[in-house]
This record gives structure tokens, C-alpha cells and sequence, in this order.
């Protein structure tokens, strides 16, 4: 291989679905299993499906409704928190062949390395380290990976979204030129990373369709039609990538915000919808109150059902005060509901974002707030939050969390919006 960098990317195959089939004793690669819950409606999203299932036709991420009746399948109801200890378990696998500096962790099933130090210490080639490590992972938990190496962190991933996933020893490598050889010409583009749909029906409108004809475009039209998201779109398509591990360990975001989101199980009323706002702000304020961030905004998108022409609305309401109490929070943020959602549609997902969050600190009160009220305020949420650490999250509840339309107490026991199992 040429270049001095090397880089590895890492990917558990049908992760959630093959931790399902390890506890049952199964072979992940040859069971017909989904991860999905048994107890929400056929349209629920498969969280993953077997290599198995893939092979006859079923999508990843499909709804239940879409697998066809005649194939036999075990549905596995999700369970998070088991999914969380085989990623900690192989985290540490990782981490007895290379230390944590030169590992980022991209999502609970996927992972970048930087190999360059390790081909000379342990005297191997970059598809030698990955068969190691790939090897651990099979022999200590029995879940398969698929790995592909590259010259940079780009070319890792497309050898292994692109090549490593379909080849038996399930690994890729890719260098500049071997990505112009091979994947110039490669269709859809959606198979490329951060090129999503909407992105490639704007190329396609330029009468582009590979990363070839991205390469050889008018570099201008390109800065017309996607800012600065051109040059990393440009930088890809010749197969290049400017960030390092180095780069990624040592970014610090200018601001940051603190988010949730929730896909409803059916359609809700604007009653009931405000009901779902003010639990997810007390949520959230409790969630700030613990890292010790306060907000100076707040984002609010409502999403409607399907089966209205309306797809979503979005509001940001200011506040007085840089604050995370929920008695400041709320008021605005239900008068932003109250004005913003349309009263006779079908509500199907909500959303709020406390926007460019920061340490607490002292803070310049408006003339119109009571210190003391204040305090007051900040000493009870504190104590919620102590006794919620303390004894579970459903341990201490507002009276309206008991109400039918009301989601906080299921979605306390969830991890991700999904069950967290034993």
C-alpha cells in the first residue's frame, strides 16, 4: 500500500439481529430474524434484519408489513441496553490492539482506526490487522464484521460500505487510483457517505449520476448549487478526504445543542400533542439541568400524519434568560405550540431543540423574575432530578404522565425511542 496513512473502518454485520441470534444460539448469517416490536402496529420499522433475510429480498430498515407472508421469520423484540453491553464488550477488544486515541467510535455498530502505527508493530498488512480484530470480535461474542481499509477515512468507509459488505472474507481496500478504477462509474451515488437522496437528485438535475461526472463537472455550478458542501462533494468524487483521526480528536464544536424527538404510534389530537410538548420539555430540562448547559432558544418542529398534504411545521421562540428551568422554558414554548400548530391536523412526530446550549454560569436576570422564585425552582427540579437518578426515572411523576395520550413513562424505560430489554 502507498501513503503513509492508514486507515481501517469497521462495521458489525446486521448488528442488532445478530446479537439476537448469538442469545438464541443461532447463526446470525443464516437465521431469518428481525429486530422490531411485536407489540406497535405492522408499519414499525425493522431495526435490522439477518444477512439471511437480505438475501431473499427483505430491506433493511423495512416496515413489518413489507416482509413477505411467506417467509418464515423470528421477531425479536428490541433490546437496547443488551446491544449496548456487546458494543462496550467489543469497544474493548479494540482496545487491547490499539489505544483509544487512534479509535473513533462512529455509531454503536461501526468504528474508524487509524492502522498506520500498527502495521509495523505488529508486522502485518492492513488487511492482516483487520482480519485480526475482525477475528476477535467472531471468536469472544460470535458477531461477524466486515471491514474496508483505505489511504484515507473516505476511502475506508467506500471500501467498506461499497465492497467489504459483499465479498466473503469481507474485506476492501482502496486507494485514489483503485477508487477511479473501480468505483468512478458506480451506481447509485446514495451508496457513497453524506450523499443522501435529496442530494442526489440535485446532481442528477445537473445531469450528473457518478462520481466520475462529479470529478469532471464545472466546479462553479457546483459551488452554485451546494455552498460549501461543494468541496467536500469534489474532494470525494476524486477520492480524497483532508480530515484525520488527529482532526476528529481534537474538534471542539462552537456551540452545541441538546435535542428530542419522538415518532408518535398514531395521531394525535393538538390537545394531545400539547400534552406530549410539556412532557419532553420537562425532559429536557431535567437533561440540561444535569450537565449543568443552559439555552437562550428553543426549536420546535411538528410533524403531521401522512395521510394529510401537510408535512411539518417549525418555530424557534426566544427566551429571556439563558436558562434550563422548566417553569421558564414552557410558557413560550407552549405559546410557539399554541400559534404554530394547525388545531384540526393529525399529529405524528414532535421535535425540540434547546439551541446553542452553554455552561451554566451567572446569568443577567430580566427586572420582571424573582430571585427568589428562581432559586426555588432550580432547589425542587434538582431534587427530581436526584430522586429520578436515584430510583429510575418513573420513580417520581407528574400526575399528567398518567394520562392515556401521555408517552413519559413508557419512553423512560426506552433507550433511543426503543426498548431497552433486560
Amino acid at each position: 500500500m502507498d501513503g503513509d496513512r492508514v486507515y481501517l473502518c469497521i462495521d458489525l454485520k446486521s448488528f442488532y439481529a445478530s446479537v439476537e441470534c448469538v442469545e438464541r444460539g443461532l447463526d446470525p448469517m443464516k437465521a431469518n430474524l428481525v429486530v422490531a416490536d411485536p407489540e406497535r402496529d405492522k408499519g414499525t420499522i425493522c431495526l435490522a434484519v439477518t444477512p439471511a433475510m437480505r438475501e431473499l429480498g427483505v430491506k433493511n430498515r423495512c416496515r413489518v408489513y413489507e416482509i413477505p407472508e411467506t417467509i418464515p421469520y423470528i421477531m425479536a423484540p428490541p433490546r437496547m441496553k443488551l446491544y449496548i453491553r456487546y458494543a462496550a464488550e467489543i469497544y474493548g477488544i479494540y482496545l487491547r490492539y490499539m489505544a483509544k486515541e487512534d479509535i473513533h467510535v462512529y455509531s454503536v455498530d461501526e468504528a474508524f482506526f487509524d492502522a498506520a502505527p500498527y502495521l509495523s508493530m505488529y508486522r502485518m498488512g492492513a488487511e492482516e490487522l483487520a482480519l485480526m480484530l475482525m477475528r476477535a470480535v467472531k471468536e469472544e461474542t460470535g458477531i461477524t464484521a466486515s471491514a474496508g481499509a483505505g489511504t484515507n477515512l473516505f476511502l475506508a468507509k467506500a471500501a467498506l460500505d461499497i465492497l467489504a459488505k459483499h465479498k466473503t472474507d469481507h474485506f476492501s481496500y482502496l486507494d485514489e487510483e483503485r477508487f477511479r478504477r473501480i468505483l468512478w462509474d458506480h451506481r447509485p451515488l446514495t451508496d457513497f457517505w453524506r450523499i443522501g437522496t435529496g442530494m442526489e437528485k440535485r446532481l442528477q438535475s445537473m445531469g450528473l449520476y457518478t462520481m466520475k461526472d462529479i470529478a469532471q463537472a464545472d466546479e462553479a455550478a457546483l459551488y452554485r448549487m451546494f455552498g460549501v458542501d461543494a468541496e467536500i462533494l469534489i474532494d470525494h468524487a476524486w477520492g480524497q478526504e483532508s480530515v484525520t483521526m488527529a482532526d476528529i480528536k481534537n474538534y471542539r464544536p462552537k456551540s452545541s445543542s441538546i435535542s428530542s424527538s419522538q415518532v408518535l404510534l398514531r395521531d394525535y389530537s393538538f390537545e394531545e400533542g400539547a400534552l406530549i410538548l410539556r412532557q419532553m420539555t420537562d425532559a429536557l430540562c431535567l437533561e440540561m439541568l444535569e450537565r449543568g448547559v443552559v439555552t437562550r432558544s428553543v426549536t420546535l418542529v411538528v410533524g403531521y400524519s401522512y395521510v394529510t398534504q401537510q408535512r411539518a411545521d417549525r418555530g424557534t421562540v426566544s427566551l429571556p434568560s439563558a436558562t434550563n428551568l422548566y417553569r421558564m422554558i414552557l410558557p413560550p414554548l407552549a405559546g410557539l405550540y399554541e400559534n404554530m400548530v394547525k388545531k384540526t391536523l393529525p399529529i405524528r412526530k414532535i421535535s425540540i431543540t434547546c439551541n446553542r446550549v452553554r455552561e451554566e454560569g451567572y446569568e443577567q436576570l430580566s427586572l420582571f423574575q424573582e430571585l427568589s422564585s428562581i432559586d426555588k425552582e432550580r432547589r425542587l427540579q434538582r431534587a427530581v432530578m436526584e430522586v429520578k437518578s436515584r430510583y429510575g426515572k418513573n420513580a417520581l411523576i407528574r400526575g399528567r404522565d398518567l394520562l392515556e395520550a401521555g408517552t413519559a413513562m413508557r419512553r423512560n424505560e426506552q433507550i433511543g425511542g426503543h426498548r431497552s430489554g433486560d
